[in-house]
């Protein structure tokens, strides 16, 4: 007599993350490719951007503070475009408005 297993759902990372994000394998793969395309872009750009902004003797919380101001627009920006042009704007867009309503929950009054 033989023994089968159940049928069980994958239990690795990317199974896991594919059903949370609720997308297909083909999809996941474009999305970490434009995830890959966009983080790498952006350390280029949010370099150059940022050297010219802050001068060479500036302190260094200084540099870093305006980074971190640069990089967060410039990143969220490309992702969008870029995940448009991947064929991925939805899944994108669903992404910052939840992220934009985070940041700005404390801002916001709350609904009575």
């Amino acid at each position: 007599m033989t023994h089968t297993a159940p049928a069980t759902q994958p239990t690795g990372f990317w199974a896991r993350l594919q059903k949370r994000w609720g997308v297909s394998t083909r999809d996941m793969v474009v999305i970490l490719i434009v995830f890959a395309i966009v983080g790498t872009s952006v350390l280029k750009i949010s370099s150059v951007v940022v050297n010219a902004l802050v001068p060479p003797d500036a302190p260094r919380w200084q540099w870093w503070l305006v980074k971190i101001l640069v990089v967060v627009p410039i990143y969220e920006v490309l992702l969008l475009a870029v995940g448009i042009l991947f064929g991925q704007g939805r899944f994108f867009y669903g992404k910052q408005k939840r992220l934009l309503l985070f940041l700005t929950r404390p801002f916001r009054r709350p609904r009575a």
